[in-house]
């Protein structure tokens, strides 16, 4: 296994970088995930990796190797793609072994490895079936058993698992989790789901237009986000967002006073996740801002917890609330609330 270095690296398709000078360096046994919406860049950036796309400029270094210029089998890599891309007419123990018997590998040293990826991914069973054969999980474990044989020094993954139903790519993502550990292989991974990116990542990079905005670990840039972009992006309900100014250490706008804030006097825009609005008596009076009224204009019950659409003004602001809440809480009817003061987040306007 090898880390991985991105220097300036750019791709240009007529006037328009795709992928805008990025500078990434990744450790090596580091799972690295790139989120973004369609057309931020990121899957470009893995194929410009894998050497499926050339780039315009930069370089890709693996280890202590520069790939740039190297052919996709020459770089020590192994991709899994979206579709899979499984030879039909091939059996499983045929397709996980193919790129090692087109590079003329001993035969013992095949059936050894392909017996140690089949044991990995539980797919010993199904070895002699077609790929016409196997349910979408079993053909992406079949894909991902061909990647591991090759033991390259980087995986990359290209959005695996939205071919999967909701149940079994919450198995799948555990499933590569429990790889990557045994494996120690350098990763990098890309989603356009940020729900899977939080879950999956060492470090989350996230990329919207072609640049990287946002890189950490998962929690810090959840709880920290660099601008608005991340912050509406990453977590589900997204982030709340209101415009306002800070004066004199008070914040105003959209209907709400908020005083003694810790934030830079002038036009802002106060940011708050769905969770870290609470009913007043959720928190102590240190905990909590002064209290506002809102109507309770949706309410969705999701078991634990319930989704609430508040109405201020003529502005919507989405909670998430314990569920113990909700006797005392009716849709059209109003209702005091407060934010948690420490997890207030300003950004510049």
């Amino acid at each position: 296994m090898a880390g991985l270095r991105l220097e300036q690296l750019t791709k240009r398709y007529g006037s328009k970088d795709v992928v805008a000078s990025i500078d990434l360096d990744i450790e090596e046994g580091q799972f690295t995930v790139l989120v973004g919406p369609s057309g931020c860049g990121k899957t470009t950036s893995l194929r410009m990796i894998a050497g499926l796309v050339e780039p315009t400029s930069g370089r890709i270094i693996i280890g202590d190797r520069d790939v740039t210029d190297l052919e996709p089998k020459d770089r020590d890599i192994a991709m899994v793609f979206q579709n899979y891309a499984l030879y039909p007419h091939l059996s499983v123990r045929d397709n996980i072994s193919f790129g090692l018997r087109a590079r003329k590998k001993d035969k013992a040293e095949i059936a050894e490895r392909v017996a140690y990826a089949a044991d990995l991914l539980n797919v010993e069973e199904l070895l002699d079936r077609k790929p016409g054969e196997l349910s979408g999980g079993q053909q992406q474990r079949v894909a991902i058993g061909r990647a591991i044989v090759r033991e390259p020094s980087v995986f990359l993954f290209d959005e695996p698992l939205s071919n999967l139903d909701a149940k079994l790519r919450v198995e799948m993502r555990t499933e590569l989790l429990r790889l990557q550990r045994a494996l120690g292989t350098t990763v990098v991974y890309v989603t356009h789901d940020q729900e899977e990116a939080m879950a999956l990542a060492d470090e989350l990079v996230v990329m919207n237009a072609g640049t990287i905005q946002q890189r950490g670990g998962p929690q810090e840039i959840y709880d920290h986000p660099a601008n608005t972009f991340v912050a509406t992006f990453i977590g589900s309900p997204a982030m709340n967002l209101v415009d306002g100014s800070v004066d004199d250490g008070t914040y105003s706008g959209g209907g709400l006073r908020l005083a003694d804030v810790d934030a830079v006097a002038g036009p802002v825009t106060l940011g708050v996740r769905p969770e870290h609005i609470h009913p007043v008596g959720d928190l102590t009076d240190e905990e909590a801002t002064e209290p506002f009224t809102a109507l309770v204009d949706v309410i969705e019950p999701l078991g634990a917890t319930a989704v609430l659409s508040l109405r201020i003004d003529d502005r919507t602001l989405r909670a998430v609330v314990d569920s113990r809440w909700l006797t005392g809480l009716a849709e059209e009817t109003t209702s005091e609330f407060v934010f948690d003061r420490s997890r207030l987040r300003f950004f510049p306007r």
